[in-house]
């Protein structure tokens, strides 16, 4: 693991998952203060990070997908939280189609229930099939693509968030609104 992804993933396990565990106050939008935040990372870390490391870290990683934002002096992580107070983001409006990547054994519980967020605050969709794709491919060899109508869902009044131009997210998702690959 290099320093940088070491660095990316504590600062994704502090604000997505267990801020409360070091003592970090995160406000109702998932903002804490970026200032602070590097001290205390700094503190608990064997590795000393430049200015130039955090600035690759917050805009951009090595796979594309922006993990934090940064703004007025605060700093949040973008998407999937599990352990921390509910994340508020504005809703949008999404493109028609999104996509989803999963596994072949979880794609049968969806065809029953749908999308939930279940142990995350929300379901993760991607703009693209290839990151969707990506996505699958880390947590199975045997990957589904799922087709979200999204355009179709957000007219029957499901909300969706954009954290990030590729990445939208909504608390669930109807069996209604999903095409899947034929057998």
């Amino acid at each position: 693991m290099t320093d940088l992804t070491r660095l990316s993933k504590f600062v994704s396990t502090i604000l997505r998952h267990r801020a409360r565990d070091f003592g970090v106050e995160l406000d109702e939008r998932g903002f804490t203060d970026y200032a602070a935040l590097r001290v205390l990372v700094q503190s608990r870390s064997h590795d000393q990070y430049t200015d130039a490391d955090w600035d690759t870290i917050v805009n951009k990683s090595a796979d594309g997908k922006k993990r934090f934002e940064v703004a007025d002096g605060r700093i949040r992580a973008l998407y999937g939280h599990s352990r921390v107070n509910p994340i508020l983001y504005e809703p949008v409006t999404p493109p028609e189609v999104l996509y989803h990547g999963t596994n072949a054994q979880a794609a049968k519980a969806i065809r029953r229930e749908g999308l939930r967020s279940m142990k995350r605050q929300y379901v993760h969709l991607s703009a693209n099939t290839e990151r969707a794709m990506n996505v699958a491919q880390r947590r199975a060899d045997e990957t589904v693509l799922l087709v979200i109508r999204a355009g179709e869902a957000h007219r029957s009044g499901i909300e969706f968030y954009c954290p990030e131009a590729e990445h939208y997210l909504a608390k669930s998702i109807s069996v209604t609104f999903i095409d899947f690959p034929e057998a």
